[in-house]
């Protein structure tokens, strides 16, 4: 396993990053510990959360994640080991909403706070704001940095557009530039990704971490008939796979898995880590086992045959 460096952003990976989407939400506190256990044992090296995690679970407010990791950095002693990447501009409170300088300010103390560190080593804009003046928050991001609250920023859900926009204007303001992005990019939806933003990464030396890397699970195999969906809470969700490109897909991966012996999931995953551009795809687990199999794409070398394969069958 080798470490990745992640952009020009001062962070390193093996190429699979640990997702905390899950944490408080489909995975309690103790499967939560267990699972972050794992993944530094494994040798993993970044966590990423947001402060909307997870917001939409009727009782909770945000944060939840958040909070979660910091008692586990606490108890665990790992802060040394590992780096974390959280995210504002989805969840409204203090300051406003979105990317108001305001709110991107008071949502980093309430994220240092729950996760109990001093600094947030990423720290990603969650989505695009086209209300603040890409120059306003760029400077709210720029005081974070020079207080010593976040080391590198990122973005996630941008078009390329407005990504090259903001680059154009932190080197012609003297502005901190996104380091990371984060959008979503899998073998069944590519379009998010691939084209001008890919270009950009590249270019620009950004390094791109896309999240729903397994397409909310499909691409593990689990869902394969409608009688399937009922298996998780995202069950609902791969209707549209099934009657997509997804059974091609899986009849591709099943040909890639019976001449590697890894696993759907570690296939899906490596397949990512291979894209240009591309340093580490997010995934989550909400089990030990769950996280043995994620870690084990960092052994999975797919040929240039296989890679082919693969992408054509998503074409």
């Amino acid at each position: 396993m080798t470490l990745r460096d992640l952009g020009t952003s001062g962070i390193q990976t093996p190429p699979l990053i640990l997702g905390g989407n899950v944490f408080g939400w489909t995975a309690d506190k103790a499967t939560s510990f267990a699972v972050l256990d794992a993944f530094a044992a494994a040798g993993g090296t970044l966590i990423d959360t947001a402060d909307v995690y997870s917001a939409w679970v009727p009782g909770h407010q945000g944060g939840e994640s958040e909070a979660i990791i910091g008692e586990w950095l606490q108890q665990s002693g790992k802060r040394g080991q590992v780096k974390i990447a959280t995210k504002v501009g989805m969840l409204d409170g203090e300051g406003g909403t979105k990317l108001a300088p305001a709110r991107i300010a008071a949502a980093c103390d309430a994220s240092l706070k729950r996760l109990g560190v001093e600094t947030i080593d990423l720290y990603f804009a969650h989505q695009d704001d086209e209300d603040v003046p890409q120059e306003d928050v760029l400077a709210a991001f720029d005081a974070l940095i020079k207080a010593g609250k976040v080391q590198a920023i990122g973005a996630s859900n941008f078009h390329a557009l407005r990504l090259k926009s903001a680059l154009d204007i932190a080197t012609r303001e003297g502005l901190p530039h996104f380091r990371a992005l984060q959008n979503e990019y899998h073998l069944l939806s590519r379009h998010k990704y691939e084209g001008e933003l890919q270009d950009l990464c590249v270019e620009y030396n950004i390094g791109c971490v896309p999240f729903y890397g397994l397409a909310s699970g499909y691409l593990t195999g689990k869902y394969r008939s409608e009688a399937d969906l009922g298996k998780s809470v995202r069950g609902g969700r791969m209707t549209a796979f099934m009657e997509g490109k997804g059974p091609a897909m899986l009849v591709a991966m099943d040909q890639v898995a019976e001449e590697t012996g890894a696993t759907l999931a570690q296939i899906a995953l490596a397949w990512l880590a291979a894209q240009p551009g591309v340093t580490a795809p997010i995934a989550s687990a909400t089990s030990v086992v769950q996280v043995e199999e994620l870690v084990g794409s960092w052994n999975v070398a797919l040929s240039p045959a296989q890679l082919e394969t693969l992408t054509n069958a998503g074409a």
